[in-house]
């Protein structure tokens, strides 16, 4: 399912008018990406957490000239599922 699979869902699920839909989904995409960006984390009872973890600074390899590189410190946003989604997949 891509985006605009979901916001068609979303609208038909909810008889929210297509404009309506796209506009609900933004607005949890924004929601919870702002969250992120403040180092915040989202919890969705029964869906799951959304949050931020830190990566250390390591060193790699350049992989065309075999060449020994660093690399930087980042975040990376993670994704933990609870456990009624993980019992609805399996």
């Amino acid at each position: 399912m891509n985006k605009q699979e979901l916001i068609a869902t979303v609208a038909d699920s909810s008889g929210l008018a297509r404009g309506d839909a796209i506009k609900a989904v933004e607005a949890v995409f924004e929601s919870i990406t702002a969250a992120l960006k403040k180092g915040d984390e989202v919890r969705l009872v029964g869906f799951g957490t959304f949050s931020v973890s830190q990566r250390k600074a390591s060193t790699g390899r350049n992989p065309r000239t075999g060449e020994p590189m660093t690399i930087k410190a980042s975040s990376q946003p993670k994704f933990k599922p609870g456990k009624l989604l993980k019992d609805s997949v399996n």
